[in-house]
């Protein structure tokens, strides 16, 4: 093990819960990924980690809520796919796709020696969740769907497609927060001007030019306006993949992405899957919601 290697496997910061590390892509990218520790218990150091999946245009502080409640009783790693936060931006912007995601995920967890884990995957986060299930289901103890199913509205997709790529930068995180909101205040109707700069803060980052703009590379837009709408393939054979063991389906109650009637089709292919709804929340849940950390409490009581 060299030391940069060892380096990594250091405990946190005392001012922060988690470790910063990285993997390497195939195609030679440097990613990122937080790394909060289980606590030095047998019995917790035993249970397989949660790995959370972030969104389209998230990064790994968008979990950070999550990792912080849950670290100690679990490990939790949050990684950043390619493009985002702290991670490369791909050369080619055609990998900036489902199925690259995926084998850059395998990449990680085959480092880490991670046979099984939890995932909890908010929107692309759970896609990426339902393609490993398709081509290894063994290595998915448990899982967390965040509004996004095998089918998906036209509706909710152009609405993504409008704000995603599209840059901008703002002269202070209040200009940037209020942006924020007027983009997204039908999602989240309930939120203050102090979540909106919270999600602001996750979201976006200070620049070198003193402008605060959107920690993700532009170029993820390209691949995503040119598909097809709706999901790349049949998903359907890859959600019912996830049967056999805890499976959750979190669906904002507003939202715009994931019918009401896929739940409910969700549900009836796969019975055991328990389908949440958080009230008054579009796409997505942000998992801080009371109904979120009470779902995903029950679940992880099931994961064996």
């Amino acid at each position: 093990m060299d030391i940069a290697t060892t380096a990594q496997r250091s405990s946190p910061a005392p001012d922060k819960p988690w470790t910063d590390r990285t993997w390497p892509s195939a195609d030679g990218l440097s990613l990122h990924f937080r790394d909060y520790p289980s606590a030095p218990n047998h019995d917790v150091a035993a249970r397989p980690p949660i790995v959370a999946l972030h969104g389209l245009t998230r990064n790994a502080r968008d979990a950070a809520p999550l990792a912080e409640r849950l670290a100690g009783e679990w490990r939790v790693i949050v990684p950043e796919m390619r493009g985002r936060g702290q991670s490369d931006y791909a050369n080619d912007t055609a990998t900036y796709n489902p199925a690259q995601y995926v084998a850059d995920l395998v990449a990680l967890l085959d480092q880490e020696g991670i046979e099984r884990f939890v995932s909890i995957g908010t929107s692309l986060g759970g896609l990426m969740t339902m393609l490993l299930a398709t081509s290894a289901p063994e290595r998915i103890a448990a899982a967390v769907l965040v509004d996004i199913g095998p089918e998906l509205e036209t509706a909710g997709l152009d609405a993504i497609r409008e704000y995603v790529g599209h840059g901008g930068s703002f002269p202070t995180w209040m200009h940037a927060a209020r942006a924020l909101a007027e983009q997204h205040q039908a999602s989240h109707p309930d939120f203050g001007i102090e979540d909106w700069l919270a999600m602001a803060k996750r979201t976006m980052a200070l620049g070198a030019n003193g402008r605060i703009a959107y920690d993700y590379d532009m170029g993820i837009a390209e691949p995503f306006a040119a598909a097809p709408a709706g999901p790349p393939a049949d998903l359907w054979p890859a959600f019912e993949a996830l049967a056999g063991r805890p499976l959750m389906l979190l669906r904002g109650a507003a939202s715009a992405l994931l019918s009401p009637a896929t739940a409910r089709e969700m549900k009836r292919r796969v019975p055991a899957l328990e389908v949440v709804e958080v009230p008054r929340t579009g796409h997505a849940p942000t998992l801080s919601e009371p109904e979120s950390r009470a779902a995903i409490d029950r679940l992880l009581s099931r994961v064996a």
